[in-house]
């Protein structure tokens, strides 16, 4: 999942790259036509053709870089969390954490807010996500989930939690499908929006179904 969101970033990065290259051959077009050039059809726009978002220069600029935080301690120091969480959550290599970390907007508050993944060492199977809410300092577990495999992500404001299904036989590696449950911020507490379930295709894995042979007359 976190492969595909960085695959798509680069692909809108390629887009935007193309439309500079575009602007910049039309202009050299206008030049080698005689003309001079935007002024002939009159005064420049300071807004994109069709928007009615403000210029660039007047857009609110991005906010300000997230303070981090020792989601460990976060997690070890929370008593909503789970024993067998806290026993689990060791360093898989010297003081390195199996822990994901988001910050963003969730619940409303300028102060972001964090998104906790606890994951296993040789898999990282998600065994545990939380939600913490900056609450004058401290942090408060607003959202939790400890039925594993799940992984919580931020998405434009959602808090989109997935969890992996396997059937009889599936590896770790190969679930049968995920369940993709969307939540939203209201009042005090996350509530659910829509779920999403999709099945996978072994098929595409080099896994098939064993073929069960037709019955024969007389045998």
């Amino acid at each position: 999942m976190r492969r595909a969101l960085r695959v798509l970033k680069a692909g809108r990065s390629a887009v935007a790259g193309l439309a500079v290259v575009g602007i910049l051959v039309g202009a050299l077009a206008a030049c080698s036509a005689g003309g001079t050039g935007a002024r002939d059809e009159g005064p420049a726009r300071s807004d994109p053709v069709g928007s009615t978002e403000p210029a660039a220069s007047a857009m609110a600029s991005p906010s300000e870089v997230p303070k981090s935080v020792d989601a460990v301690r976060l997690v070890k120091n929370d008593p909503k969390v789970s024993t067998d969480i806290k026993r689990d959550l060791q360093p898989c290599v010297a003081d390195e954490y199996p822990v994901d970390v988001s910050y963003g907007s969730l619940t409303g508050r300028t102060a972001n807010d964090v998104v906790v993944n606890v994951m296993t060492c040789g898999d990282a199977v998600g065994i545990g996500t939380y939600v913490y809410r900056d609450e004058g300092g401290d942090y408060r577990n607003v959202f939790q989930a400890e039925e594993p495999p799940v992984y919580a992500e931020i998405d434009r404001g959602d808090l989109v939690v997935t969890k992996q299904v396997y059937e009889e036989g599936d590896s770790v590696a190969s679930p049968s499908g995920e369940e993709i449950l969307t939540y939203r911020w209201s009042k005090d507490h996350f509530v659910a929006r829509s779920r999403t379930h999709n099945d996978y295709s072994h098929a595409v894995d080099g896994e098939s179904p064993t073929p069960v042979p037709a019955p024969t007359d007389g045998g």
